[in-house]
């Protein structure tokens, strides 16, 4: 069995301190991730960096640096954001121990991003509507300020105790774990779906089924809460295929 933890990519996006970044290669050497991912820091990695990342600068050496949130998340199979906002995430919400576990599972098919915004806003709603899930720590209500590497740690350490117990049920019974069954499910990268909901929205706007940007926005949620395999997914841009043929030969 591959190592689950080298699944998952940790990424930043936009960070405003140098500081930041190195305290967050730290969190995550401690609970055994290596693949921090950047998009767009507003500060290099410097000697700050570096000292706060207190023995961990080989995560900060390797680190990848994209120029968008879509090229960072790209090849991943599942995306999960984090976000303070409730309101209009309810269906997708998920709180860390449940992120733990969730991830190590999907770990077995392919690459995993588990994502944190913009120090002092976060997520954008566009870049929240590309996460299959949402993560919200359950913080005090009077006092729920959370830095962002205390997130990561926070994170990560939940990350490692489902893998931990993944690695501990495996040794006892290794035929017998569901998680291995579920090896062979393969499920599409976040470029693949973005091409079919950027496929399905060209489309439905043609045939005047799409009218305004909310009908978009609901397709997309109900698509990424039904998790699609690839199998399906190919399905369905046949089907779009096949229509785009029908019409445009009329």
């Amino acid at each position: 069995m591959m190592d689950l933890l080298k699944q998952i990519q940790i990424v930043l996006v936009e960070t405003s301190h140098s500081g930041n970044i190195g305290s967050t290669a730290r969190a995550m050497k401690t609970m055994g991730l290596s693949h921090l991912r950047l998009v767009s820091p507003k500060q290099e990695i410097d000697e700050q960096a570096i000292a706060l990342s207190a023995g961990a600068k080989d995560l900060l050496e390797q680190a990848q640096v994209f120029n968008s949130f879509d090229q960072a998340i790209a090849d991943c199979q599942l995306v999960i954001g984090t976000s303070a906002r409730l309101r209009h995430l309810q269906s997708s919400l998920i709180e860390p121990r449940a992120c733990g576990e969730l991830a190590i599972q999907r770990a077995i098919q392919g690459k995993v991003a588990i994502v944190f915004g913009r120090e002092r806003v976060g997520l954008t709603n566009e870049e929240l509507l590309k996460c299959h899930y949402h993560l919200n720590v359950p913080t005090n209500a009077e006092y729920g300020s959370l830095n962002l590497a205390m997130a990561v740690q926070l994170v990560s350490y939940e990350v490692r105790m489902a893998w931990l117990n993944f690695s501990k049920n495996l040794q006892k019974s290794p035929q017998n774990s569901p998680l291995v069954e579920k090896a062979n499910i393969n499920y599409p990268s976040a470029e693949s779906l973005e091409h079919f909901f950027n496929h399905t929205e060209r489309l439905y706007r043609e045939l005047g089924f799409i009218r305004n940007d909310a009908v978009m926005l609901k397709l997309r949620r109900l698509y990424q809460r039904c998790e699609l395999e690839t199998a399906e997914l190919n399905l369905l841009r046949g089907m779009l295929t096949s229509v785009e043929k029908k019409i445009h030969q009329d």
